[in-house]
């Protein structure tokens, strides 16, 4: 793997607040990062005018808004990313495999696979444990979710899942090597916890197997965000050594 391979194995998640800050963090790690992550709080603030901020820099956007609703409306909404220009878009696993079928269809009927984004399912939440999953009712393990969903998700035409790096093996024996994993709950070895509880470092993440590893707080709090993206890529290469 090279440096720019290592880089762009980053994606740094957008959690701020306006247009203006998403003009400064991609002016400053344009080039250091692979991609920009979208979630629902910047979104819901700002729009598509968001992901156009973005690549007016020449970023990449990870939409990550999890869309889970009825076939027909996940499928709609999925569109909209894709006519948007995002490279990596996701909906909750958990909506089903009619769901899931129904936006693979569509978005494969607009957009031929060199222009469309790739899709991708959320398994399990990485702040979730096995008492939040008793809470509503999942009486299986996290482990046993993150597989069931993945096996579903890749049956049902999905590029590829979202998951905590601790099941980074399980999905890679249940959905076989070219099924993509974005992972977050990934935390430096320079960086604090935060709430994420199923985690690991870069160098552990990628040695595991992850395509993506999304970044946010040990980049953004960082005294010096390029040092610590720098810092982040570094490990990545110690992991596919």
């Amino acid at each position: 793997m090279t440096a720019e391979e290592a880089r762009n194995k980053i994606i740094f998640a957008l959690d701020v607040h306006g247009l203006d800050d998403i003009d400064r963090w991609a002016d400053t790690l344009a080039g250091k990062v692979g991609m920009f992550k979208v979630g629902k709080e910047l979104f819901t603030s700002c729009g598509p005018a968001a992901v156009k901020a973005v690549q007016r820099h020449g970023g990449q956007v990870f939409l990550d808004l999890k869309y889970h609703d009825i076939p027909n409306t996940v499928a709609s909404a999925m569109l909209e990313a894709a006519r948007l220009g995002v490279v990596l878009a996701n909906l909750h696993a958990l909506g089903g495999a009619e769901m899931m079928e129904t936006c693979v269809a569509a978005v494969h009927k607009e957009f031929n696979d060199a222009e469309r984004p790739r899709l991708l399912a959320v398994t399990i939440l990485t702040s979730s444990t096995a008492h939040t999953l008793r809470q509503v009712g999942i009486e299986h393990s996290v482990q046993d979710m993150v597989v069931r969903l993945a096996r579903l998700a890749k049956a049902s035409g999905m590029d590829g899942v979202v998951a905590s790096p601790l099941e980074i093996g399980l999905i890679r024996e249940a959905c076989g090597p070219d099924f993509l994993i974005v992972t977050p709950g990934v935390r430096p070895s320079f960086a604090a916890l935060d709430d994420q509880k199923r985690i690991m470092t870069p160098t552990e993440a990628i040695s595991a197997g992850a395509d993506y590893l999304v970044v946010g707080r040990p980049i953004a709090k960082a005294a010096n965000p390029v040092q610590a993206a720098e810092l982040i890529a570094a490990e990545i290469l110690d992991g596919a050594a």
